[in-house]
Order: C-alpha cells, then sequence, then structure tokens
C-alpha cells in the first residue's frame, strides 16, 4: 500500500510473486491490491502491506516496537506496520515468526 493515487511498481508485483510463494505455509493467505501495492490478508485481517515501491511491512505494536527498530525494521509512516529486513526475508524461520506476530495482532484488533 502507499498513498492513494500511487502508481504499482514492477518490483512490488515481483515481490507480491515471492510472497506469494513464501506464504504457501500459512492457511488463509490473500492479497488484495490497494493504493498501489497489495494488503496481505489471513482469514479476512489484514496483518500486513506491500507498498508501491516493493516493500514488505507486517502489522506491530508498541510493545513490539522498539524489538523491530533495534533489528533494522522501518516504520511504515505513521501506520503499526513494521518492515521485515532482509535478513528476515532470507530466513524462513524468522520471517514466518514475524508474520506470525503480525496475524496474531490482527486477530486481537
Amino acid at each position: 500500500m502507499g498513498i492513494k493515487g500511487d502508481k504499482m511498481s514492477q518490483s512490488s508485483e515481483e515481490v507480491a510473486k515471492v510472497m506469494e510463494v513464501k506464504l504457501q505455509a500459512i492457511e488463509g493467505i490473500s492479497m488484495k491490491k490497494m493504493f498501489g501495492g497489495f494488503g496481505l490478508f489471513q482469514a479476512d485481517k489484514m496483518f500486513g502491506i506491500l507498498d508501491s515501491k516493493g516493500g514488505v511491512f507486517v502489522k506491530g505494536d508498541k510493545h513490539l516496537m522498539e524489538k523491530y527498530l533495534t533489528i533494522g525494521a522501518e516504520q511504515h509512516s505513521r501506520m503499526p506496520y513494521f518492515s521485515i529486513t532482509e535478513r528476515e526475508m532470507h530466513n524462513e524461520t524468522n520471517f514466518l515468526n514475524r508474520v506470525n506476530e503480525a496475524i496474531e495482532l490482527s486477530k486481537s484488533k
């Protein structure tokens, strides 16, 4: 997702294809085009976003913010979503842990 009116980049489309593969291990995942990017959903609850430039962000909260920022994640503007670092993207266990954490947060809100 991005700012309303943003155009989806080729990078965003490519990352969406990668994410479809990486998220196959989790049941009920879907993606919807939104604001030049994609919303990531599990059981109709949004847990993440792919922005118009291809950045991947997952839901976080004030308790996890410090942890995420310490590992190099960046917050998506003022939204409660934090980037998945390159290191996490390349480590399947870390990646799925972050995603599952975000899914659990989305269910509680």
